[in-house]
Formats: C-alpha cells, structure tokens, sequence
C-alpha cells in the first residue's frame, strides 16, 4: 500500500494540465513527470553526441535536448535521431530556419526561444514544419533573452515580463491551430523563476518544464535546483524538468531523479536513506554509502536501503525500508529484510551481503509488478 493512502500529508496535488507528446513520451496531464537533460558535445560530432544521449537514457533521461546552431548541426540531427534511444529536442536560436531543418530531420520537439527567434513570420514557419513532421514545440522564455520591447516596458527582466513573452507567443501557436506545446520561463535567481511560473500556471493549461537557468556547477547547481524546483513541484506546478548543471549531463539526470524521489513523485533505483555519521558509527558511513551508491547503479527498480551507523535511529529507518543495515558494536551488524530484523553480518563482509540483498529484492519486486500486470 502507498504511504500516501494512510498518510494524507505527503499528497502533492498536481495542477491539471492538457498533455502532449514529444515522440512517443507523453508530457502533462496525468503523465509521470519526466526528466530531461541536455547534451553538451559538438552536434557535428555524431558519434560523441549519440554516446552522451546513450548514456543520459541508461541514467534515466525520458528526453534529451540537442542543440541545432547551425546547417551542419541539423544534418547531424538526422543521424543523432537515428541512433537515439530516446526522443530529441531541437535546441533552436536566433534562426528559424534551423527549426525547419531539425523537424524535417525527425526532432520529436523544437524549443524555441521567443526572444531570439524572430517576427511572427518566421514563427508561423517553424509552426508549420513542426506540424507537417509531427513535433511538439517548446516555447522557451529566459530571462537573459527576453524581447527588447518588453526590456523597455518592465526595465528589467521581471516575473510578469517572463510571462507576457509567453503568452504571446502562446496566442501565436493558437492563433495557427497549434496545440502540441509546452512552456517554460527560466531564470538563474530563484526566486524570479519561482514567481514567474507560479504567475505562468495559472494563466495557461499548457504542461510545464520546469527548470532554474544556468543553476551552476554540481554542488551549488544541486542546491539551487533542488530549491527552485523542489518548491514548485511540492505546489503541483511542473510536467517535466531539467536541472541544468555545469556538469556532466548524467548529473542533470541523476540529480532530477533525486528531487523527484523526495517528493515521492517519480520512484527509480536505490533510494539510499544514510546517516551522516558520528562517533558512535559502528563502521565507515560514509565510504560504504559511496561504494554502494556505485555498486548499486544498475538497479533500476525502485527500491529503499538504510545505511545506518548506530542504533539509536538504525533500527527505527530499517522498518521502513526494502532493506537495511544497522551498527552494532563487535564489528558487526543487524540486517533488516522487509522491515524486520533478519540476521546478523560481519562488518567485514558487509557490502557485499547489502548488495547481493538488494539484487534479490529487486528481483521479487520486479516478479511482482509483472505478475501485478
């Protein structure tokens, strides 16, 4: 049974959106909220970016975003698409055109940047090579990119002149009987991201990608995101993300998963519940958690473990988990299957008994979801 029958408290109410699709993933509505990143090598180069999107997929990513800059970036995208396990989204700024190029090269989505792209002209091209191809759009507001008249109307990038950019563009789309899109409005500064999407939600049906712009490096880009984001979707308000990091792309998509595992909103792999380690540990927290946060990146089902290093909380976290680990003294400890006290392990030999436990319970988990099908 979910915790969420018996525990009213961790319900998150997501805001109704209508869903699209990007590809064969569906975005908004009662969709998973899914997770994307974006690649970071030469499009050019076909073989670097179709290894990063191999990767970013294997770590979970639902979509990933290439960027198209110029003609010999939308010739690549053709092979890209070939080869990608999962849907690809045009990056597209400054020229339409590209946007042509990357739909008639089999992009599932264009993100458009409507303070880069050009009149409504050119937009209304993009609009129908998107819909001749069968591609979503993305309409991708920044506040490092609005249009210079709504600079000269608000002063500076503000909340309000985020949104105004998208919902004009939002009235372009409709205005020619388009209806595949999605929207987002990123800033760096929070709480600008924050208001401006709090302001968005409620002024259009259309899913949300929700993202804080140009986050920074791992850890300060985890932190920020994990704010930012963590916030928004805690009020229901997000379809999809990006957590953007000056980092390598399965970072983004590793850290994304996390946000959304502690918001119980999307389950996948491990969930490592660890203590930080004191004088009373009963063995190295922190070296076996990073040894097993590595050994157990294979698992993909869903799953909890408690690492605990003594028993004043140990015994308590192992009830509530898949499996679990509690210090004791002698170099030894208590494992705990299902909840309940198991048997007891040498130190020595503990990492390997905690992986080999929790490849056998992903494997009951998996039996039973099939059989549950």
């Amino acid at each position: 049974m979910s915790l969420n029958h018996i525990r009213p408290w961790r319900n998150i109410y997501r805001r109704e959106s209508r869903q699209i699709m990007v590809g064969k993933v569906p975005v908004g509505g009662d969709a998973p909220i899914t997770v994307q990143t974006m690649t970071n090598t030469l499009t050019t180069d076909v073989k670097a970016t179709v290894a990063q999107v191999q990767a970013a997929s294997e770590a979970g990513a639902d979509i990933v975003r290439v960027s198209v800059p110029d003609a010999a970036s939308s010739a690549a995208m053709k092979e890209i698409v070939k080869e990608s396990p999962v849907p690809l989204v045009a990056d597209i700024h400054f020229h339409y055109k590209r946007g042509i190029e990357a739909a008639e090269a089999g992009a599932s989505c264009l993100r458009i940047n409507p303070g880069n792209i050009g009149d409504e002209t050119r937009v209304r091209e993009v609009i129908k090579a998107a819909r001749d191809h069968g591609c979503s759009i993305r309409i991708g507001v920044n506040a490092g990119s609005l249009e210079k008249h709504l600079l000269e109307k608000y002063g500076e990038p503000t909340p309000d002149a985020m949104v105004e950019s998208g919902l004009d563009h939002i009235k372009i789309l409709q205005d020619n009987d388009f209806h595949e899109f999605k929207i987002s409005c990123k800033a760096s500064d929070v709480f600008m991201a924050a208001a401006a999407y709090q302001k968005l939600a409620d002024a259009t049906d259309a899913p949300i990608h929700l993202g804080i712009t140009e986050a920074g490096g791992l850890t300060s880009g985890t932190i920020k995101s994990a704010i930012g984001l963590g916030n928004l979707l805690w009020m229901g308000i997000g379809d999809t993300i990006r957590v953007s990091l000056s980092a390598d792309p399965v970072e983004e998509v590793k850290v994304g998963y996390e946000i959304l595992k502690s918001l119980g909103l999307r389950h996948r792999g491990v969930n490592i519940i660890s203590c930080p380690s004191c004088a009373r540990q009963g063995f190295d927290v922190i070296k076996t958690v990073e040894i097993l946060e590595e050994r157990l990146a294979h698992i993909k089902t869903p799953m909890s473990l408690s690492i605990i290093g003594c028993v004043v909380n140990g015994p308590g976290e192992a009830l509530m988990t898949d499996v679990g680990w509690t210090g004791g003294g002698g170099g030894n400890g208590m494992v705990y299957l299902g909840g309940r006290q198991s048997h007891r392990m040498s130190n020595d030999e503990m990492v390997n008994h905690i992986v080999e436990q929790v490849e056998k319970k992903a494997v009951e988990l998996e039996g039973a979801a099939e059989a549950a099908e």
